[in-house]
């Protein structure tokens, strides 16, 4: 059962992205909430950092030391502006949006920051910690994707339904999901930023994951462009499909006629007569050829002169 729709405030705005696709604002505001909406239903209060836990269903695996460094800074001279989002865990809380600035604060040396005190359920933070992501564009597509997958084994949802829940296009998250199916060398070059996601879309479309990986590496080291990796991965499926042309030709064929009882008989008669090498090969019902070797010149005089007489 798909959980009711909570609109509460938390969308960390220092951290989103400023122009986010309409579709998108939308998920994200029916999901979190307008923060700078008046009648805000949940109150901001002060708790201490060491009783917020990280949220396990952050999609985020990686954090930028500098980006980091330069919010801790933030903070020290400014404080925490934007309330974390937080929800009720056993004795303590356990954060839903916000992880940047927890981590931050924690580095500046906090000892309590503004949270949203809200309940949800496990898929509503789940929910929130993907909305929060998606926005930002420093999000790697592979955690992206793998939150995806995550999102969906767990809740047993499909495609069209993430896509719905969270406001996106369907074609988004089929895209993302599909970085999955790369050779894990080519995932692992996309998440460290060697090959875009434009990259990646190219590289789908090559089923052997040898080459898919083979040509990952010549885009990395050749500095390709998307478009100049694209005319490689055209060129090889256009030398590919020449040479299976080429290999299924003889296949194609039709096997020679069965020689009949006469035509075999012809055969020993001539090899007999001229001493040499006789073959008559049959291609169709009034076709064919004589094919006569010799061994040495005089087998080619005497055959020459046989065909003279």
């Amino acid at each position: 059962m798909t959980p009711p729709v909570v609109t509460v405030p938390g969308v960390d705005r220092m951290e989103a992205t400023a122009k986010a696709p309409p579709r998108l604002a939308r998920g994200l505001n029916a999901l979190l909430g307008d923060l700078s909406a008046p009648d805000a239903d949940a109150p901001v209060t002060k708790l201490a950092v060491g009783k917020i836990a990280f949220n396990p269903y952050q999609p985020r695996k990686q954090f930028d030391d500098e980006e980091l460094a330069a919010l801790t800074s933030s903070i020290q001279a400014h404080g925490v502006l934007q309330p974390l989002v937080v929800r009720p865990v056993g004795e303590g809380y356990q954060l839903i949006a916000g992880e940047r600035r927890l981590r931050a604060s924690q580095a500046a040396g906090l000892a309590d920051v503004p949270v949203h005190v809200v309940h949800f359920e496990d898929q509503q933070v789940f929910e929130a910690a993907l909305v929060e992501n998606i926005q930002r564009t420093d999000l790697n597509p592979l955690e992206k994707a793998n939150g995806f997958k995550e999102y969906m084994d767990r809740f047993k949802m499909t495609q069209d339904q993430l896509a719905a829940r969270l406001g996106l296009d369907r074609t988004t998250v089929t895209n993302l999901l599909g970085l999955l199916n790369l050779h894990v060398e080519v995932q692992a070059a996309v998440r460290n930023g060697q090959l875009t996601m434009g990259h990646a879309k190219v590289l789908k479309g090559v089923a052997d994951l040898g080459q898919q990986l083979a040509f990952a590496k010549d885009a990395i080291m050749k500095n390709y462009s998307v478009h100049a990796l694209e005319l490689l991965v055209k060129q090889h499926k256009l030398a590919a499909a020449g040479t299976e042309l080429a290999a299924a030709e003889p296949a194609e064929k039709k096997e020679p006629a069965e020689k009949t009882a006469h035509v075999k008989g012809l055969e020993d008669d001539l090899r007999q007569r001229l001493a040499v090498r006789i073959e008559i090969k049959v291609k169709a019902k009034d076709r064919g050829q004589i094919v006569i070797g010799f061994d040495s010149n005089d087998d080619f005089e005497r055959v020459i002169q046989a065909l003279q007489k």
